[in-house]
């Protein structure tokens, strides 16, 4: 399960989990993983929600090929990313990338390329709910 595409809030701790208990017991000696949040502001207004949409088919191949460029950069076991789409709640989760290696300089950067990378390539499009009912669509992604 290298990657998921999540309609419902999740449990970051579990799904790393559940990850790592499928690689080899004693094959990877760090992990590295980093967890998104749903804030409860942006632009300097305030948020009470947000509705993540995604082409299926499309996002799947753009996360397993972001997978597959960090593998080819840094020498790591394995790598998970699971991305929540839908209505998201304040202080809900929405992404959670997780690397394994051997050492943990290649889980760290392995790590901040995933998430990087998904801002960058991955077919994500957010639309915000404010707190006086408007709604827009975010137009850019936030500076690593």
């Amino acid at each position: 399960m290298p990657i998921a595409i999540e309609p419902q809030s999740f449990n970051p701790s579990e799904a790393q989990a559940q990850f790592e208990a499928s690689l080899v017991k004693g094959s990877y000696g760090a992990s590295a993983n980093f967890i998104g949040t749903m804030r409860d502001f942006n632009e300097g207004d305030d948020v009470v929600a947000m509705e993540l949409e995604h082409y299926p088919g499309m996002t799947e191949k753009e996360l397993h090929a972001i997978i597959n460029d960090a593998k080819s950069r840094w020498d790591i076991i394995d790598a998970l990313i699971v991305h929540r789409v839908g209505k998201i709640d304040t202080g809900e989760p929405i992404v959670l990338t997780v690397v394994c290696s051997a050492h943990r300089a290649a889980a760290f950067d392995a790590c901040r390329f995933l998430m990087e990378a998904l801002k960058s390539r991955a077919p994500f499009w957010k639309k915000e709910t404010l707190s006086d009912g408007s709604q827009r669509w975010v137009e850019k992604n936030t500076p690593g």
